[in-house]
């Protein structure tokens, strides 16, 4: 019958290196006094038996996990995948693993998140947090001892770093480009749901890329001397209402769209598809921007003029002021603002631009 295998110990270990087995643990866990000669005959006999370290164990035994967690709210959005990946980059190159767990944008589910990381013991955590109402259990990880940075948003209650894209700027020189075109009548769809309230011009939409973006538009609106179409904004989109009920009532409403304005990448795939079943043309009925840079969206037909995010850069960044704080600077919280760009392409056309038939 054959011997049930196990994992090597640190006593396999010390026992082939003919040492103490606090010899051992000390020279394979980096800490107190050893001898360099003790430490090459402990790691040579690690290497033989191929030791790995029960990582729970050694955590409690230095106060270190050697993870991250990171909370985001939805991992299907390339947003955040690519994020992740600089996340992840970043922190395997600092020597550190990542836990990821996705809260569908829902609150019960990133306090969970929280627990169950507090509960892995993670060095500290990346949180997109899904709304500023409530920090509390982001509080309780701070106050732990644990290091937090904010990806995409901030909280204006929580002392604690933050890394987001720049988005009213860039939303202003976005808008402006439409507004030059000719277009005043200009529908946004979000899937930001504010307590499913209607988009109205005193709405408090809380601290996110949204709000940002929408006063960036308003202010190029302003600027233009043209009144904001709040009745085009659709917030809630995908969660309160179907994309595609949104795109039909702003393309065949009394006073209809001229151009759209998709929030992310996800919403304008939907977008898009609803245009193409409504046979709804790109320019030439109407003209279509949206937010992130994916590479589809410039091998499109035409190609999508897209306000493209530092996305990567922004998971490099939040990783690096994570594991800098994680190594114990204890400075005033950092709050970066990466640059973001609008790249103009043929989705965007002056309105009335539609060929017209010749008459017979």
């Amino acid at each position: 019958m054959e011997s049930v295998s196990r994992y090597t110990t640190v006593a396999d270990v010390a026992r082939l290196a003919q040492v103490s087995k606090a010899q051992a643990a000390r020279a394979l866990g980096g800490y107190g006094a050893v001898s360099d000669e003790v430490r090459s005959r402990v790691l040579a006999a690690a290497e033989t038996l191929q030791y790995h370290p029960n990582e729970l164990a050694r955590s409690m035994n230095t106060g270190r996990s050697k993870t991250i967690g990171v909370v985001v709210g939805d991992i299907e959005n390339p947003y955040f995948s690519l994020a992740l990946r600089g996340i992840y980059d970043t922190s395997k190159a600092g020597g550190f693993d990542v836990i990821l767990i996705n809260t569908g944008e829902d609150l019960a589910t990133e306090i969970d998140a929280v627990h169950v990381l507090l509960d892995k013991r993670v060095d500290g955590m990346i949180v997109a947090p899904v709304t500023r109402s409530s920090s509390t259990h982001l509080n309780r990880v701070v106050e732990s001892g644990r290091p937090v940075v904010l990806l995409d948003r901030k909280l204006p209650n929580l002392p604690v770093d933050s890394v987001v894209a720049e988005m009213r700027q860039v939303s202003y020189e976005a808008a402006r480009h439409l507004l030059d075109e000719g277009h005043t009548r200009v529908g946004y769809i979000s899937s930001l749901d504010v307590g499913g309230a209607d988009f109205a011009a005193d709405l408090d939409l809380g601290t996110n890329p949204v709000t940002e973006r929408i006063a960036g538009i308003r202010r190029a609106f302003e600027e233009a001397g043209v009144p904001l179409p709040a009745d085009l904004i659709r917030l809630g989109a995908g969660r309160q209402y179907s994309i595609g009920d949104v795109v039909h009532a702003l393309v065949t409403g009394p006073d209809p769209a001229t151009a759209i304005v998709a929030s992310d990448s996800v919403i304008a795939l939907e977008v898009l598809a609803e245009l193409q079943r409504a046979g709804v043309r790109i320019p030439d009925d109407v003209s279509f921007l949206m937010f992130d840079e994916l590479p589809w969206a410039g091998l499109m037909t035409p190609p999508i003029t897209v306000v493209a995010q530092p996305v990567y850069d922004q998971g490099v960044a939040a990783a690096k002021l994570l594991l800098r704080r994680i190594g114990g600077d204890r400075s005033e919280p950092e709050h970066l603002t990466l640059p973001s760009r609008l790249i103009r392409r043929e989705s965007v056309a002056p309105v009335g631009s539609a060929e017209v038939p010749a008459s017979a």
